[in-house]
């Protein structure tokens, strides 16, 4: 197995093919359509990372467990995606409102300003 590691934490195709029962050619055929990504070595061998054996143990559940094809592979991908985009932008967001909240309650203002300093009287008054 040391031979087939290239990289931390990456396979080489040979490895991925024998692990999930899948011709070699047939991870070349997804990668060409773009539903897989493997990292590249300087030599241009394909490496696989997890996040990429991942993605390709939902391609084959789609195509050999639900009769998905690769076109239809492609859209729910490419959904997927987008979902995951969307709810990094919803944690930003959210995170961002809390943030302005908890300014409002602490009393800051950065409506204008970069930094805005409240200030009371210049002189103390004595009476």
């Amino acid at each position: 197995m040391a031979t087939r590691r290239r990289k931390r934490n990456t396979v080489m195709i040979s490895y991925v093919a024998e692990r999930y029962e899948i011709h070699p050619q047939t991870l070349r055929t997804y990668e060409r359509e773009g539903l897989l990504k493997p990292i590249r070595s300087a030599g241009n061998t394909r490496l696989y990372d997890e996040a990429t054996l991942r993605r390709l143990e939902t391609i084959l559940t789609l195509t050999r467990d639900m009769g998905v094809n690769l076109a239809g592979v492609d859209v729910i991908l490419n959904l997927q995606d987008q979902l995951q985009k969307l709810e990094q932008e919803k944690e930003q967001l959210l995170q961002a409102l809390e943030k302005r909240e908890r300014d409002r309650r602490a009393g800051i203002r950065r409506r204008h300003a970069l930094v805005k300093v409240d200030r009371g009287p210049l002189m103390k008054i004595d009476d």
